[in-house]
């Protein structure tokens, strides 16, 4: 079974949002799950986060989670959203150097996903834009 866990600051805004949407395309051939590398233990997803995904048909049933080993020995690809995110893994976990990768890196791509936290409901559709084909793309790589 592949495990895929997506990594942001307090996972509330991106990593929730991606791990919803794999979900929802993946179904029952992936797990996956999302963590922050500065989050708080229990937090609902934002609510333009819920918002975004249920204009687009998705659930979100989110409680935030603070990264730990537990984490990163359960996944088989953590993908973050930033290069930050992923520097930050390597320092506190070194061993998960082979599986750390941002999102757009492991889709051949570079960059960061921008962060809507704050913003109007706006800037999480645009997020949701941008996180969409990286998820097909992701799919598209582990199938």
């Amino acid at each position: 079974m592949i495990r895929v866990l997506f990594v942001c600051t307090g996972n509330t805004c991106r990593s929730p949002m991606a791990e919803a949407i794999l979900r929802n395309k993946a179904g029952e051939d992936i797990e996956v799950k999302s963590a922050g590398i500065f989050a708080g233990d229990g937090s609902s997803a934002s609510a333009n986060t819920a918002q975004v995904l249920k204009e687009n048909g998705i659930e979100c049933q989110h409680s935030s989670s603070f990264l730990t080993q537990e984490h990163i020995d359960w996944a088989t690809y953590v993908l973050t959203m930033t290069n930050h995110h992923k520097q930050a893994i390597l320092q506190r976990f070194p061993e998960a150097q082979d599986k750390v990768h941002t999102l757009k890196e492991f889709t051949n791509g570079s960059g960061d996903v921008s962060d809507p936290f704050g913003g109007p409901v706006e800037i999480y559709r645009e997020t949701y834009a941008e996180l969409e084909p990286l998820i097909d793309e992701v799919l598209s790589k582990l199938k």
